[in-house]
């Protein structure tokens, strides 16, 4: 380096993700990229662009779709894999045909497990596929905190935090025996701040729903869950419409809002450096009972 240059924060994670990302190319034989279409996804979508500029994304992007998506974001998923032509394979749970398979009469853990978890686990064995990249970060919630960059699965894909391997100095153990497979998260050590600085200053799309707007919402033990195709009301409660955005980005019956004025990234940005608390506090499947992310972890969530 240069007497005098300096590289900022985003500079240096931007450089981490790539080179991550790069090793999982060289180092796999099918690796996949989950493409959960929320903000982190298009981040992760942006540095592959990056890391191999100007061949092809080498990996297919992969999306389990639970056929409980905001539209807003399948819309989103569309436009992008035909704007920028990346291969992207959209995999359904056997479950979704079955109209039982719901959060509210099964309640969150089991739908959860049902329709992303095995719809997971399915996708990736029926791919075959030996490494897996995702935009999962440490900052999110306590289990992932727990998580190396290679995140070694067994081969029923269930994680166990005291299988891990070490990682010094940035060199990754990317060893897997027939079966086995490896969880990747180029985006271990970005926070959201670093996620939202990052956008603003490469201007990468995200879905509108991160931006403030009226929105119909019901609310909830404290949360602005949105009222969407079945979703029953409790006892006394009234839709109504609401000035709010997400922070984060799943299903729409377990997705609460949160009030906000913000409609720009900037907005985003100067609300997020006043607030403390995690955006996992609006996901409600993360709440659903003690311990609830590790849990799912332990048994092939993501």
């Amino acid at each position: 380096m240069q007497p005098g240059l300096t590289i900022s924060v985003l500079d240096q994670l931007e450089a981490e993700a790539i080179h991550i990302l790069r090793e999982v190319a060289s180092e796999f034989e099918r690796p996949v990229m989950m493409y959960s279409i929320g903000k982190d996804s298009s981040v992760m979508l942006h540095l592959c662009q990056k890391a191999f500029w100007p061949g092809r994304i080498p990996f297919p992007l992969l999306h389990v779709d639970t056929r409980y998506k905001f539209p807003d974001m399948v819309a989103f998923r569309d436009a992008r894999a035909a704007e920028l032509g990346f291969e992207l394979q959209v995999h359904h749970s056997r479950a979704d045909d079955d109209a039982s398979v719901n959060p509210w009469d099964l309640g969150t853990v089991r739908c959860c497990a049902d329709l992303k978890t095995r719809g997971l686990l399915d996708a990736l064995r029926e791919g075959g596929y030996d490494a897996v990249i995702g935009g999962a970060r440490r900052e999110e919630e306590r289990s992932r905190a727990k998580e190396r960059i290679f995140s070694f699965r067994d081969p029923h894909g269930q994680w166990e935090p005291r299988r891990q391997r070490p990682e010094f100095w940035n060199l990754y153990n990317s060893r897997v025996k027939s079966g086995e497979s490896m969880r990747v998260f180029p985006l271990s050590n970005w926070t959201e701040l670093d996620v939202w600085r990052y956008i603003e200053q490469e201007s990468i799309p995200v879905v509108s729903l991160y931006f403030a707007a009226e929105r119909i919402v019901v609310e909830r033990n404290g949360q602005l869950i949105p009222v969407g195709k079945g979703t029953p009301l409790l006892p006394g409660e009234a839709p109504v419409p609401r000035l709010c955005r997400f922070r984060t980005l799943g299903c729409y019956p377990c997705t609460g809002a949160i009030a906000s004025t913000a409609t720009t990234v900037a907005d985003i940005i100067a609300e997020l450096e006043q607030t403390r608390l995690s955006e996992r506090t609006t996901r409600l499947i993360d709440h659903d009972q003690d311990g609830s992310m590790e849990r799912k972890k332990r048994e092939g969530y993501f």
